[in-house]
């Protein structure tokens, strides 16, 4: 079932590869393979018609523009990290006005810095695992019996 914000609906990634134009799809194709090197043990699955991949949380999703959400107002392939705000040097990515979620957008799969992503994806990966392990060890909330 469509939404209201997209045009498509993908039921599996295969849909999803099978939609894109050839240059999103080369960009969509290294960006995939480069994350699922880096983290084997990741979940991919669509969310918004897009892959997101998780571990304990969401870490990161590949995003092309052929896949709209909302008007049409941008290009390229994005990768974007979900926690990006505490990356310790997220320099390389596009903060824009956003709080939390900081992306990299390529239009060539040669623009993609190999070393750069995999020190970035490792990051998020500790920062997805230090963020899981803090939640087990919050106490749960328990009211006061007066």
């Amino acid at each position: 079932m469509k939404n209201k914000f997209q045009d498509v609906d993908f039921r599996n990634i295969n849909d999803f590869v099978d939609y894109l134009p050839e240059d999103h799809l080369k960009i969509v194709e290294a960006l995939r393979s480069l994350v699922l090197e880096c983290i084997p043990d990741a979940v991919e699955k669509l969310s918004y018609n897009v892959p997101f991949y998780h571990r304990f949380g969401r870490i990161c999703f590949i995003w092309p523009s052929s896949v709209q959400w909302g008007p049409p107002r941008r290009t390229g392939v994005d990768i974007g990290f979900c926690r990006g705000d505490l990356l310790s040097d997220p320099s390389y990515l596009d903060i824009g006005n956003r709080k939390q979620v900081y992306v990299k957008t390529f239009h060539h799969p040669r623009e993609i810095d190999y070393e750069q992503l995999r020190q970035l994806l490792y990051e998020a990966v500790v920062i997805d695992e230090e963020h899981a392990m803090a939640k087990k060890k919050k106490p749960a909330n328990k009211k006061s019996v007066r």
